[in-house]
């Protein structure tokens, strides 16, 4: 590991004493930031901007989300990067010279003075580290830490699973249904983690743009543009203002130009049937033969229906679930005199069945976005259910541990079998049927639905709906 120098503040000891002495003196004469010296050695020997100004090449396509990141940073840290001229992808990139730069053929690849650089986030690092002290990577050792750990974030979660749904539909992958599900799944996942991160957050980082903001935005531009409709980013309201606010900033303006959202979701591109063989023309032209008399093919067995939930079979309820979801979205004022009082008229005690439920572990819920993420990814988990459910959780308490409790209403008299099977959450939580011949648990019902607060005398951290 690359070694620190800091000053050690401690006294009595000689050592240490020395040792903070020549920081500071290695600081006062070659005029290093103090902070800088927190930072590994290595980044201290950045190449100077002007250095880059003549001889940096960056090798990819006009419209390459990656190159994005590179050419966004040049433009806050002042340093010239040229983007080549006349790139083919298929054909400039599996060039000889081109391969010595980078032996798998991928872009984008950087050409400085000292020598090639591949990785979109390695070129944006290099690119940013050509600035001495550039605010992009943060006026402080832990918020250095923050904008790589926002990075990897970015890589790994967000722009991972954006790829894995875009591009089998594009016929760039094959196209897996169960995978793609698997993909939306864990994008919502990420998504809803950011989204927490941005309801209390400008930036990622600090209060300005960092490296972290131009590589995030830069890996969701994909996804907003190509695949990520208004219908599916609107359950992150957050996310969609950072994104937004970030590319009509003057600098991504300037590299990425106007962004229009993607209005629908690309077909699966379907592969073309492969040409058939052209059968040999024979030499002799024989007497047409007595057609055989064709037996007639089997009928094939015809696809069994698919069967139906049990919740299906259930008796008619007068509760429509959807028109009290629809009430429940439309009521902005007299909350409680409209919505709850209609939520009443409508509920039919047997056709379904309202639970609380209680989180068994609350002394785990020390972080608070983590608690956030846990309650958001349940919720996810349980969108097998939506079409018979309804659900309010609530995160509870000014300060740790957290408490989560939750509403739910369900089809039926019980919990549906098939949630509890397949949700592994379901067993992290007590579950208690509600009993609304108590008016205190009705009024406990009504408060949950309302986000009431104080809720059982404590602040809400946060309150989601599942609808």
């Amino acid at each position: 590991m690359p070694s620190l120098i800091c000053a050690d503040h401690s006294r009595g000891n000689p050592r240490r004493d020395r040792e903070a002495g020549a920081a500071a003196s290695i600081s006062r004469r070659r005029r290093i930031p103090r902070r800088l010296l927190l930072l590994p050695l290595g980044f201290r020997l950045a190449s100077p901007a002007a250095r880059l100004a003549s001889s940096t090449v960056l090798h990819a396509g006009s419209g390459n989300k990656n190159a994005f990141k590179a050419l966004i940073a040049a433009e806050y840290s002042g340093v010239k990067v040229e983007l080549v001229k006349n790139f083919q992808m298929g054909v400039s990139n599996k060039t000889l010279e081109f391969l010595k730069m980078n032996p798998i053929g991928k872009i984008p690849v950087l050409e400085t003075p000292d020598g090639p650089v591949f990785e979109s986030n390695a070129i944006a690092r290099y690119v940013t580290r050509s600035k001495a002290d550039n605010p992009l990577y943060g006026s402080s050792l832990i918020e250095y830490a923050h904008i790589e750990q926002w990075n990897d974030f970015s890589a790994t979660e967000v722009d991972a699973n954006i790829g894995k749904w875009l591009y089998p539909r594009l016929g760039i992958a094959p196209y897996v249904a169960v995978s793609e599900e698997a993909a939306i799944a864990a994008l919502k996942r990420s998504l809803g983690a950011l989204n927490t991160h941005l309801a209390s957050n400008t930036y990622l980082v600090g209060h300005s743009v960092t490296l972290a903001d131009i590589v995030m935005t830069c890996n969701l531009y994909m996804g907003f543009a190509r695949i990520m409709t208004k219908s599916f980013t609107s359950e992150f309201p957050h996310v969609e203002r950072y994104f937004w606010t970030m590319v009509n900033q003057p600098n991504f303006k300037k590299v990425l130009g106007d962004v229009k959202q993607a209005e629908s979701v690309p077909p699966v591109q379907k592969k073309a049937p492969p040409p058939k063989e052209q059968k040999p023309k024979e030499a002799k032209k024989e007497a047409p033969k007595p057609k055989a008399v064709e037996k007639p093919e089997e009928e094939e067995e015809a696809p069994k229906p698919k069967p139906k939930n049990p919740l299906d079979l259930l008796p008619p309820s007068k509760m429509i679930l959807d028109e009290w979801k629809r009430l429940y979205s439309n009521t902005k004022t007299n909350f409680r005199e409209v919505a709850i009082k209609g939520f009443w008229d409508m509920y039919d005690p047997e056709g379904y069945s309202l639970w609380f439920c209680d989180y068994k572990y609350n002394d785990e819920n020390t972080v608070s976005f983590v608690t956030m993420n846990k309650v958001g990814g349940f919720l996810q988990r349980m969108d097998l259910c939506r079409k018979y459910a309804f659900g309010k959780m609530l995160v509870i308490g000014s300060e740790p541990p957290f408490k989560v409790k939750g509403l739910w209403l369900f089809r039926g008299p019980e919990i549906p079998k098939f949630v509890m099977d397949e949700v592994y959450d379901m067993e992290l939580y007590e579950w208690t049927k509600v009993d609304i011949s108590d008016e205190a648990q009705k009024e406990r019902v009504s408060a949950m639905i309302e986000d009431l607060e104080p809720f059982e005398g404590e602040a809400l951290l946060d309150a989601k709906c599942f609808k």
